[in-house]
């Protein structure tokens, strides 16, 4: 066990948001109600006409601030530079937490002896296919939105624990953060930077990409991206890493699958590993010699 993190009391969350203010507000009262610690919320202000910044300061609540959206990376890389604890939490504005999140993953923190971990809540989410989640429509918006159903129901909903933490509400070490250098803002918007950021985090040794099925928050799927530029982030990241980031969360983190240890094994080099890998060499070197823009 890791001395250093069994005294820890509290997350250093981190939310950007764009013109998301009924989102955001109803995010916030969800980590003041139902968290188990007294957390520090750090905000980026994307833009901020719908009164966003207004709300934050009448509510004390820190914030940095851009005039125009700056994407995921940039928001967050300035967020987390104002915000204090050693833990640190991203969470979307859009996410509703649920009673005694927090406490499930510091608990998991505590009981650890390393820094390098990646560890994320469940999302329910009210439609899709996704076995990192779990499938339950509580409303896909403010106003449809049963709370009080939710919160009678949501312990009815608990999944096992899985591999493959690397997307939101997912916390880090400060320390391995400020390692790795935070976001890639050469990904910005945002695309791929998820991956980006846990390949990070295994080049510099994590092993830990777990999802805990007892820590949850309900997630609206309140998509943003559609109001921006999506920069090509299956590409980047198979330029930077030379391998595609669905081969990377396949064979590597796994995602998805049940967690039956903390760390994640060694891969198995199956023939489909092999197969997988020799079709993304294939297809990037055929996207060099002839500029193809398939995506891989």
């Amino acid at each position: 066990m890791n001395n250093s993190l069994t005294t820890l009391n509290s997350l250093a969350i981190v939310i950007p948001t764009w013109n998301n203010l009924p989102y955001l507000k109803l995010c916030i009262e969800s980590i003041q109600k139902n968290s188990a610690f007294k957390n520090e919320i750090v905000v980026h202000v994307n833009e901020g006409t719908d009164g966003t910044k207004e709300f934050l300061i009448a509510n004390h609540i820190p914030f940095t601030h851009s005039d125009t959206n700056i994407g995921i990376c940039r928001a967050l890389n300035q967020a987390v530079a104002i915000s204090h604890s050693p833990i640190i939490c991203y969470l979307n504005d859009d996410m509703y937490c649920l009673p005694n999140w927090d406490a499930v993953l510091l608990e998991k923190v505590k009981s650890l002896d390393t820094n390098l971990f990646m560890i994320s809540a469940t999302m329910i989410e009210p439609k899709g296919k996704n076995a990192c989640c779990s499938i339950k429509d509580f409303g896909d918006s403010i106003e449809t939105f049963r709370q009080d159903d939710l919160l009678k129901n949501f312990k009815d909903l608990r999944i096992p624990d899985w591999y493959g933490s690397c997307w939101p509400p997912n916390i880090m070490h400060r320390e391995i953060w400020n390692k790795v250098g935070g976001m890639s803002e050469e990904f910005s918007p945002g695309m791929s930077s998820d991956n980006d950021l846990a390949m990070k985090f295994w080049m510099a040794g994590c092993r830990i990409f777990l999802g805990l099925g007892n820590s949850m928050v309900y997630h609206f799927q309140c998509k943003s991206t559609g109001r921006v530029q999506r920069n090509p982030g299956s590409k980047q990241f198979l330029h930077k890493w030379k391998i595609s980031s669905s081969f990377f969360d396949r064979y590597y983190l796994r995602r998805g699958q049940p967690a039956v240890t903390t760390s994640l094994p060694e891969s198995q080099k199956s023939l489909r590993y092999y197969y997988d890998f020799a079709r993304g060499y294939c297809k990037r070197t055929a996207r060099n010699l002839f500029g193809s823009h398939s995506n891989t």
